[in-house]
């Protein structure tokens, strides 16, 4: 055992020996110019660099602007020391046109002259650094060069970031755009009319509406279709928050709105279906998702208005012929949970009789939730004077007004959730042809 150790011991020592034999690999060197035209400066320098013991630094030396330049061109340069005063340039312009000729290379400028406005100057320009003659040792001068190397090094890669991230932008927000041409193609690009045969202005119920964004895209939606030649269905919904996710969801609405068409005369029953629809498919989604809705059938007919509310804000009845205001809610208060919460709730169909004249208002919840200056929101209350006011005018010009007040009182800032106003006007109830 003993012998055996002994041979371990000597090949240990052996191989410790052979390693001190075998040569260092020499360090990377870096080429750095330095453009001079002052001998004494550049034996100084020179003198200064070789004193310190780091071999890291290759100096070439040229005295001419232009000489600096054509070197320069030829590659291979890590760094440049510049003194601002040479033959064929003096000052600041120095500097500059050397920046501008070779913009990726760190430039340190040299300086005879302890001048502070110059130094910022230059370093406003893009120097790396400002270093006077006569106040510079070695080792300052080698550390300014390695600092100068390294910013230069991480200034471009933050600028390759944010090129990237720039391109990624310009990406996102094209992808914005189509999502928002997309999403406008969804919205009616044009209103039945009752009977279908005539004229929007001879239609027995006409439509109008405001549609307001928050973002690029939005989370809310409506759809107004023809169910019979005297039915019309009306859906409006609002999906939580708003921008792409939300926007994503109102395209799964109007996919269901569009498959339930068969069962569209039964508000209660067509909010049914698309919960049940919604709910399996956003069960699956690692956030909760969740929508309010409400859905009527105007039976100019039968001078009836049958709905259904999804925790929807109650739409607003306004009886020009009695000269009344008031939300359907106080007419029926049953409503069923916003979409998507439950997979089996029931949505109640409620009633009320429809007049010729009048106008059913519905509309979501990013046009009262704004605040003031005191931080008090709008609220319904107001929206319901505010509509009360204006209740003689046209939809469309109603919804001017509305607007109109409700940005008076937020100082006019911008709304933060989407707005959506839907409006329908009963020109007559009966005498269908």
């Amino acid at each position: 055992m003993q012998s055996a150790i002994n041979v371990l011991n000597t090949r240990s020592a052996e191989t410790d020996a052979t390693e001190k034999e075998k040569p260092r690999s020499a360090p990377h060197r870096m080429r750095a110019l330095l453009i001079e035209d002052s001998p004494g400066d550049v034996r100084l320098l020179e003198h200064m660099l070789s004193v310190t013991g780091d071999n890291v630094f290759e100096v070439e030396h040229v005295e001419r602007l232009k000489a600096g330049m054509a070197r320069l061109a030829e590659g291979g340069i890590s760094v440049v020391l510049l003194d601002l005063s040479l033959p064929d340039s003096h000052g600041l312009e120095t500097f500059t046109q050397l920046h501008a000729f070779a913009p990726r290379v760190p430039i340190i400028v040299l300086s005879g002259l302890d001048d502070t406005a110059l130094a910022v100057e230059a370093v406003h320009e893009g120097a790396q650094d400002f270093l006077v003659k006569g106040q510079v040792d070695g080792q300052l001068l080698v550390r300014a060069m390695r600092y100068a190397i390294e910013r230069k090094r991480l200034t471009e890669q933050l600028g390759r970031y944010a090129e990237e991230l720039r391109s990624k932008n310009a990406q996102l927000e094209a992808d914005f755009n189509m999502a928002r041409e997309i999403q406008e193609i969804f919205l009616p690009q044009q209103y039945p009319t009752f009977p279908h045969s005539v004229a929007p202005e001879q239609s027995a119920i006409r439509f109008s509406h405001r549609y307001l964004p928050a973002a690029a895209v939005g989370g809310d939606f409506f759809d107004i279709f023809a169910i019979t030649d005297s039915t019309a269905g009306v859906f409006i919904c609002d999906v939580m928050g708003h921008g792409l996710r939300a926007a994503l969801v109102t395209a799964i609405m109007r996919g269901l709105v569009e498959e339930l068409m068969p069962v569209a005369a039964d508000a209660g029953k067509f909010l049914t279906e698309i919960n049940r629809s919604l709910h399996a498919i956003l069960r699956r989604t690692k956030e909760p998702f969740l929508a309010t809705a409400c859905y009527m059938v105007a039976d100019v007919a039968a001078g009836e208005l049958r709905f259904a509310s999804a925790g929807h804000p109650s739409a607003l009845r306004i009886q020009r012929g009695a000269g009344l205001t008031e939300p359907l809610k106080n007419i029926d208060p049953r409503h069923g949970p916003a979409l998507g919460l439950f997979a089996k709730p029931l949505y109640p169909t409620c009633r009320c009789p429809l007049a010729p004249h009048d106008l059913i208002l519905l509309f979501t919840d990013g046009i009262y939730e704004v605040e003031d200056a005191n931080h008090e929101e709008y609220g319904q209350e107001r929206l319901l004077a505010a509509v009360r006011q204006h209740s003689s005018l046209p939809a469309d010009q109603l919804f001017d007004k509305l607007l109109e007040d409700v940005q008076h009182v937020s100082g006019g800032k911008e709304f933060e959730d989407d707005v959506c106003l839907v409006a329908m006007e009963i020109e007559r109830v009966s005498g269908l042809s």
